[in-house]
């Protein structure tokens, strides 16, 4: 290997970097996470460079879509795993790199913080903010320098991360995904994305997946504040898709079982909806389909709404379309272009949704208890672009073709080949800054949409010291969970605090695994169980709290048992050093300052009581007002004031005066 470095392959690195540096790079490793747009271009790029030993991980598969720019891949690539194709291509690139694939879901348990500690450096070629912020949570409790990444359109950025010198990921909050009230996806959709959500998040799952009354979402609506008689209808009609669940799932299934499922959402609970007169004040009311008029071409639908007010055919027609229209394309592509970006039809969307329902009945009927939307998945796919689109036109609005189906549903970010392979080039320098620990080197770099200025750099800021996440203190505990208790694990970390690597001691402490309670000072109930009874196994963090709020937070991350680790030995090995997280006592809180004002004597304080209003007597006595404070005083002294002249008091030990 020395000699091929010698024969020139690695000259030009050895001019910029050095040879001493680049020979310590054959000896890295380096945990590549991705293998679609940004990491076919950055494997491309750590091959070349000469990093040694790199370990691909993606669980995505091959799709057409991919080829335009993931250029590690081939047409008969297509459904494989793109790790290993990506791998077996890149070998080819340099013969001394060895690259270990991976086709796996980087959240698995085996991958904990034990494995992310064999690397020297993780690279980040995620498209997703969930995976991201787990790698990031990783990395933060292995200690290990992490490059975050990513691109959309013709922008990018590229962040080095690394615990308690620079801000983790999650350091700044991401805003939240973008949401709908559900009686905008249920009842009153207005865009095309709330039937396509609807069609994807809520039909596909009602009818083929786990939710089948979606009473979980419903309540939560409730508690947002959701209109009430909307929500009581959407329950009932959650109900009754029951029936259509088990038409779906008998063995006798035909198209009969798609007309029924279509009758039941695109007739019966539009025409349960028009019920409520209500709704449709300031709205336009839907129109329920018709099957078999669609299929004979004989239905009339209104054109959508954006494009109604220049539509000559509009005005005066209860629904829109002359007869026959609707079966026009809805789009100037015609049936020219690709296949999927062709407008599709009323009646073409008709005969999808059936096509499709199908499918997926078949898959259940097979033996495949839930399906999911994948924007991969072709059954799926078509299903939700033929349901959303006659949603859609059930409610005047525009219909999208199976491709921007595709990428709304599916979340696609549109990527550009050149903003990934600048990216990844400048993934690579800041991992070498990282590598060489030249920290002051260390930039967040952005591309911009600025051809005079296209690249930025930012210093680095340092940690957010209110972060929840790379402000813990992550000691790594080897245990087995089916054998070592709550109270064990929890008490050991805690340690007696007698010495300086002996832990905080005992303390009141709240117990957590991710967001679930697992234990406080007043709810003890879980001490006693094991930890896989609790759920808590290899590869999840268990989170102690001061409940007290003075010493910071401790996440255990919990590790397997060395592999020759004997079974009648202890099952929990703590670490050598018990961990002491920051400690911030309280303030004491301090009285306020006595007042240099006199006070007044309490002889001279006379508390007054307010008066009664004086009522209108319209010429009656005087006599009959009382005040009642007046008579209450009075009372207190002993004295009984009489409503009349008239009225006598039984009591013998009673002095009547004037």
């Amino acid at each position: 290997m020395d000699g091929q470095r010698k024969s020139g392959r690695y000259a030009h690195a050895e001019a910029i970097l050095g040879s001493e540096f680049v020979g310590r790079l054959a000896d890295t490793r380096v945990l590549l996470v991705g293998a679609g747009g940004i990491g076919c271009e950055l494997l491309k790029n750590i091959v070349l460079t000469g990093f040694g030993h790199i370990t691909l991980l993606d669980l995505d598969t091959i799709d057409l879509s991919n080829l335009n720019r993931q250029f590690l891949f081939k047409k008969k690539d297509v459904k494989q795993s793109k790790a290993m194709v990506a791998a077996q291509t890149a070998s080819a690139f340099n013969p001394n790199v060895r690259i270990q694939p991976i086709h796996a879901n980087i959240k698995e348990s085996q991958f904990d913080v034990e494995w992310f500690q064999s690397f020297d450096i993780v690279l980040n070629a995620l498209d997703n903010l969930d995976a991201r912020r787990h790698v990031n949570k990783m990395c933060m409790a292995a200690g290990i320098p992490l490059v975050e990444s990513g691109t959309a359109g013709y922008l990018g950025q590229v962040q080095p991360l690394l615990k308690d010198r620079t801000e983790c990921f999650d350091c700044i909050p991401k805003p939240a995904p973008k949401s709908f009230p559900v009686c905008t996806i249920r009842s009153t959709p207005s865009q095309p994305i709330h039937c396509i959500v609807w069609a994807k998040s809520y039909l596909l799952p009602q009818l083929f997946g786990e939710d089948e009354d979606g009473s979980t979402e419903l309540d939560e609506a409730e508690k947002q504040g959701e209109n009430a008689q909307e929500i009581a209808a959407l329950r009932k009609e959650a109900l009754a898709y029951k029936a259509v669940r088990s038409a779906l799932r008998s063995p006798q299934t035909t198209d009969d079982a798609a007309k029924t499922v279509f009758e039941k959402v695109f007739d019966a609970d539009i025409k349960n909806l028009l019920s409520m007169a209500d709704m449709w004040r300031s709205r336009e009311k839907p129109t329920p389909l018709d099957f078999d008029a669609i299929l004979d071409g004989s239905f009339v639908v209104k054109e959508p709404t954006k494009t109604a007010a220049s539509s000559s055919n509009s005005k005066g027609q209860v629904n829109g379309y002359a007869n026959g229209d609707a079966m026009k394309p809805s789009s100037s592509n015609g049936n020219g272009g690709l296949k999927d970006q062709r407008a599709l039809t009323l009646r073409d969307n008709l005969a999808l949704f059936v096509s499709s329902t199908n499918r997926l009945a078949l898959r259940v009927r097979a033996g495949e208890e839930t399906i999911a939307f994948d924007k991969d998945d072709d059954d799926t796919l078509d299903f939700v672009t033929a349901t959303s689109n006659l949603r859609s036109a059930a409610y005047y609005i525009e219909r999208k073709t199976r491709w921007q189906v595709k990428e709304m549903a599916g979340n696609i970010i549109p990527a550009i080949a050149t903003t990934n392979a600048i990216i990844s080039g400048l993934i690579v320098l800041q991992a070498l800054h990282l590598l060489r620990k030249s920290y002051t080197s260390l930039k967040n770099v952005h591309l911009q949409f600025k051809p005079a200025v296209p690249l930025s750099t930012v210093n680095l800021c340092p940690p957010n010291p209110q972060c929840g996440i790379c402000r813990d203190t992550y000691p790594k505990v080897q245990c087995d969970p089916s054998r070592v208790t709550l109270s064990e694990l929890v008490n050991g970390v805690l340690g007696d605090g007698e010495g300086e690597d002996r832990g905080t001691g005992k303390r009141d402490v709240s117990v957590y695994e991710d967001k679930r309670v697992l234990s406080d000072p007043d709810w003890d109930d879980n001490d006693d169980r094991t930890l896989e009874s609790l759920g808590v196994t290899r590869g999840k963090f268990l989170t102690i709290v001061d409940e007290e709020g003075e010493w910071g937070t401790i996440a255990v991350a919990l590790c397997e048992l060395p592999p020759n680790h004997p079974t009648d030995a202890p099952a929990l090995i703590l670490p050598s050093s018990l961990p002491k997280p920051p400690f911030n006592p309280r303030r004491p809180i301090t009285p306020p300052a006595p007042s240099r004002k006199r006070t007044a004597p309490e002889d001279d304080v006379a508390e007054v009581e307010p008066q009664a209003k004086r009522a209108k007597t319209n010429g009656a006595s005087s006599i009959e007002l009382r005040s009642p404070s007046k008579k209450k005083r009075l009372e207190e002294e002993g004295l009984v004031m009489l409503d009349s002249a008239t009225d006598k008091m039984d009591n013998d030990d009673i002095i009547e005066i004037d």
